[in-house]
């Protein structure tokens, strides 16, 4: 049924963390029904629109990085392109730094 997506444990975990948070986000609405408030974003948000804003950051972040990684041992000299894990720890950072204070 996945065979169409190569599932390396970066994959997993990325997509594991997305329907945590999805879960998480559902139970948090339900005990506690969300308000607009205005943060660093430039439009009043409730936490699903930050959540949202978030989600498709972190997808932007973790692609860019792929894309970018060949360049990024190049530009380091490195012998190996860089980790995924570091574009997973940044893309999740940038994700709780959206909920938190966007």
């Amino acid at each position: 049924m996945f065979d169409w997506m190569v599932w390396t444990t970066p994959v997993a975990v990325f997509f594991g963390a997305i329907a945590l948070v999805l879960i998480g986000m559902t139970v948090w609405e339900i005990k506690s029904p969300t308000t607009l408030r205005k943060g660093f974003l430039p439009i009043a948000t409730t936490r699903g629109d930050r959540l949202f804003i978030g989600l498709l950051s972190a997808a932007y972040i973790n692609l860019a990085f792929v894309g970018l990684a060949g360049r990024i041992a190049e530009w380091l000299s490195l012998e190996q392109e860089p980790s995924i894990w570091i574009s997973f720890v940044l893309s999740m950072g940038f994700l709780a730094l959206v909920m938190r204070k966007g």
